[in-house]
């Protein structure tokens, strides 16, 4: 399994929206700079989290982005599901996968679905407040 930018850069995103968070809108400009990250490339994640009820954007002055759920609540997993899509190491594991034939059979599946578990374990078992440096929590909508 290997992340992609796309989910690696949502994550520290996330931490730096978490760490910065006064209540109000962070400027997209402002994490640009602080994550070295490409703005056009930064806006089209954002889409994708704003879509899915991660965080909520606002345009013009005195917008920008903020968090729609608290850091304790967002965890690493659900990030990487949305940007990445499936975890599952192999095909027949993910969602809406046709049965495979050799299932009944197969002597490697019952290790597949162990090292699945585990992923997804260890990944929702970490949430963004998880990877901040910040003890208190702010106001989130929700």
């Amino acid at each position: 399994m290997k992340i992609s930018t796309r989910g690696r850069y949502a994550i520290r995103v996330l931490v730096d929206m978490a760490e910065h968070d006064n209540g109000g809108f962070i400027p997209l400009k402002d994490i640009v700079k602080r994550q070295d990250v490409s703005q056009k490339y930064l806006e089209s994640i954002m889409l994708t989290l704003a879509k899915c009820g991660i965080v909520e954007g606002v345009h013009g002055k005195g917008g920008g982005y903020r968090l729609k759920k608290s850091p304790e609540e967002l965890t690493v997993g659900e990030i990487l599901r949305v940007t990445e899509g499936s975890l599952a190491p192999v095909a027949c594991l993910e969602d809406n996968a046709e049965i495979c034939e050799r299932a009944g059979s197969c002597k490697t599946l019952p290790m597949w679905r162990e090292f699945y578990a585990l992923v997804n374990e260890f990944f929702d078992g970490k949430t963004i407040k998880d990877l901040t440096g910040i003890s208190g929590g702010g106001e989130y909508i929700i």
